[in-house]
C-alpha cells in the first residue's frame, strides 16, 4: 500500500500526535495534584520556661510539658526550653537563637518567677518579657503568656506591680494570658519540701490550665493551613 503521506511527513504528524498527548497527561496530572488537599502541617510549640516547666524536682516525664506532648500524641511538635532558675533577663537572650533554629508556630512563655523571687524589679522584667513577645511576634509566632505569682511575703505593693506584669503586657500586645499558671493546685499539699514547685501530682492540674488557651490557638493554626 502506498502512503498517502510522505514518510518524513509521517514521522511529523506522529511525533506532534505524540507530544500532545504527553503535553495532555502532564496538564492532566498537574491538576489532580494541585486538586488534592494539602498535608497539614504539624505546628511547633516552643515553651520558654523556669523550673516550673522544666520539670524540677519531679521526673521528666511526670512534668506537664511532657503530658502536653502526650496528649498531642505526636501531632505537633514540642520544644522545651526551660532551665531551672532561669530569669526573664535569661529568657530574653537566649530566645532568638533558639527562634532560628526551630522556627515555632506557637510560644509559651513562663517566666518571672525567678524575677519575683529574686525581688527584681517588675518594670525590668515587663521590659525583658516585652522583648520576648516582639521577638516571638516578629519571627511570625503566636504567644501564649504564662503567669506566675510571688508569695504573700513579698508585701501586697510589689505583688500587685508583679502581678500587672503579666495583665498589662496581655492588654498591650493582644496575646492570650493564663494568670496563674498554679490555679487550682492546692499549695498546701501540692509543693514539695521547698514550698515552692509543684509535685507530679500538680502537673495534670497545671497543663488543663494551659490547655484552656492553648487549644483554640491551636485550631486557629489548623484552620490557617
Amino acid at each position: 500500500m502506498v502512503s498517502v503521506f510522505p514518510v518524513t511527513g509521517a514521522k511529523r504528524i506522529v511525533g506532534a500526535a505524540l507530544r500532545r498527548r504527553l503535553m495532555g497527561t502532564l496538564i492532566g496530572s498537574m491538576v489532580l495534584v494541585m486538586a488534592l488537599p494539602a498535608a497539614a502541617r504539624a505546628e511547633t510549640i516552643l515553651i520558654m520556661g523556669d523550673s516550673l516547666s522544666a520539670a524540677y524536682g519531679i521526673e521528666p516525664s511526670a512534668g506537664w510539658v511532657n503530658l502536653l506532648k502526650q496528649r498531642l500524641d505526636d501531632e505537633h511538635q514540642v520544644i522545651n526550653a526551660s532551665i531551672s532558675g532561669e530569669t526573664t533577663s535569661g529568657g530574653a537572650a537566649r530566645l532568638p537563637d533558639i527562634l532560628d533554629q526551630h522556627d515555632p508556630d506557637i510560644v509559651l512563655i513562663e517566666l518571672g518567677g525567678n524575677d519575683g523571687l529574686r525581688g527584681l524589679s517588675p518594670q525590668q522584667m515587663q521590659v525583658n518579657l516585652a522583648k520576648m513577645v516582639e521577638r516571638s511576634e516578629d519571627n511570625g509566632a503566636q504567644v501564649l503568656l504564662l503567669g506566675i505569682e510571688v508569695p504573700p511575703n513579698y508585701g501586697a505593693s510589689y505583688a500587685s506591680a508583679f502581678r500587672g506584669v503579666f495583665s498589662q503586657l496581655a492588654e498591650e500586645y493582644e496575646i492570650p494570658l493564663l494568670p496563674f499558671l498554679l490555679e487550682g493546685v492546692d499549695l498546701s499539699t501540692m509543693l514539695q519540701d521547698d514550698g515552692i514547685h509543684p509535685t507530679a501530682e500538680a502537673q495534670p492540674i497545671i497543663l488543663d490550665n494551659v490547655w484552656t488557651l492553648l487549644a483554640p490557638m491551636l485550631d486557629a493554626e489548623d484552620q490557617a493551613d
